[in-house]
């Protein structure tokens, strides 16, 4: 199976990380990038301990992915509307 693009920042190949979504040209898993965000971690500071080989824009691309993610299969995770 070939890679998949899933934005300009974050591919998932199946040769890399066993096809779990990374940020292209690496091997940083965007769902850990996405963890050190949920903890508080502060951008820069993620940069910083991926060595400068993320960006902004990249981090936010895995949050807007995420997000849109989390939105359209909602009414697959509950059986009621998320919204009233």
């Amino acid at each position: 199976m070939p890679p998949r693009t899933l934005g300009r920042y974050i591919v998932a190949d199946p040769a890399i990380c066993h096809g779990e979504p990374t940020f292209k040209g690496t091997r940083i898993l965007v769902k850990d990038v996405l963890e050190q965000i949920a903890s508080g971690m502060a951008w820069e500071a993620i940069i910083e301990e991926w060595r400068g080989s993320l960006r902004k824009e990249a981090i936010a691309e895995a949050i807007r992915l995420a997000s849109e993610a989390l939105v359209t299969h909602i009414p697959e995770l509950t059986s009621e509307p998320a919204f009233a």
